[in-house]
């Protein structure tokens, strides 16, 4: 499902893929109790937030302020990177954003949603 999305080229993503991120993102700012994890669309295809977070795990790209301030208001202790916040790279801002689908699959009683989605992460790198 990943190979849907855009590569990175040289640790950098295309602008298209880091649109789509913001997208997931807001997707993920809007979701309730429902079991399974919200949705975006690319081109044609309907894919979980999380694989859009996975698709960016090895970016090098930094993210825009608007977007690292709504990440690290939903973390529970508070953000200690080793540069300042505005130097968060897309690498870090997409594993926090698995972990905290994770977290939410597993408190709305979706574990096998969590499941399904680890195996399809590891089938697709």
């Amino acid at each position: 499902m990943t190979n849907a999305l855009p590569p990175l080229y040289n640790g950098h993503a295309p602008i298209t893929l880091q649109e789509l991120f913001r997208e997931a993102l807001y997707a993920f700012e809007e979701w309730d109790t429902e079991l399974t994890e919200p949705i975006v669309t690319f081109e044609g295809w309907v894919i979980p937030i999380s694989l859009v977070f996975e698709a960016m795990r090895e970016c090098d790209d930094i993210v825009p302020m608007n977007i690292v301030s709504a990440i690290t208001e939903r973390l529970t202790k508070r953000w200690e990177g080793e540069g300042p916040l505005d130097k968060m790279s897309f690498s870090t801002a997409a594993r926090i954003m698995r972990v905290l689908v994770r977290k939410r699959l597993l408190a709305n009683g979706g574990a096998e949603m969590v499941a399904v989605a680890s195996r399809a992460a590891e089938r697709n790198p």
